[in-house]
Order: C-alpha cells, then structure tokens, then sequence
C-alpha cells in the first residue's frame, strides 16, 4: 500500500508498506503529485516498515510518471526516509547524493522523532 499524507504547505508524508499493484501506484503517483502542488523547499517523510517489490505492472506505470516524479525534484530540499532495511537506508543516500538539490537522510524506524527534528532544520 503506498499512501500520501500532506503534513503542512511544505511537508508530504509517503507510507510504503507491503505490496503495491498497478492501481495502487497509479491512486498513490497522483496523489503525491497532487499534495506537491505549490510546494517550496519542502520536506518529505518517507516511512518504509515493510518493503515488498512492486509488482511488474506497477513499475510499468511508475515509468510511465517519471518526467512528473523528476519535476518534483526541485519542490524538495530535504526527504528523511525510516527504515529498518539497511540496504534501502544505503539505497536512499546514494540516491539523495546522485541528485542535486535534495538531501536524504536515512533512519531507523523507532527514530522518528530524530528524522522529524532534521527535517525541520533550518538550512
């Protein structure tokens, strides 16, 4: 399930957890799209508690959103991502360190408290 929660002007919330189909990435896709608009310097928080491959079909609507999915790039100075998976951690801050303008900074799931405070820093 991927769910998109818009926390304040500048502040989205991504909830990734378990298994995402077509229809939930494409619901998912245009909701954080949607919660974007207007957006400046913004923070995300991207909560993974039980990460489960996309089904193939998923994927392919997710590429088919990518030139949406890099305008938001700019929209965002900061992204902290929670959870426990060590590899999606790594995955995350070489991630955040390929894309200019974006900070990514990775946390354990019971650190959300840390996560929320680095993400109201201000720059």
């Amino acid at each position: 399930m991927l769910t998109i929660t818009k926390k304040g002007d500048n502040r989205v919330d991504i909830d990734l957890n378990g298994p995402i189909d077509a229809v939930n990435m494409r619901v998912g896709l245009d909701e954080l799209i949607h919660a974007s608009e207007g957006v400046e310097n913004g923070r995300m928080l991207y909560t993974i508690p039980e990460f489960a491959m996309p089904t193939l079909a998923a994927m392919g609507v997710e590429m088919t959103y990518l030139p949406s999915l890099f305008s938001l790039l700019g929209k965002y100075d900061r992204c902290a991502v929670l959870t426990d998976a060590k590899w999606i951690q790594k995955a995350a801050e070489i991630e955040g360190a390929l894309f200019p303008g974006i900070e990514i900074k990775s946390f354990d799931l019971d650190q959300i408290t840390l996560a929320e405070d680095w993400l109201d820093e201000a720059d």
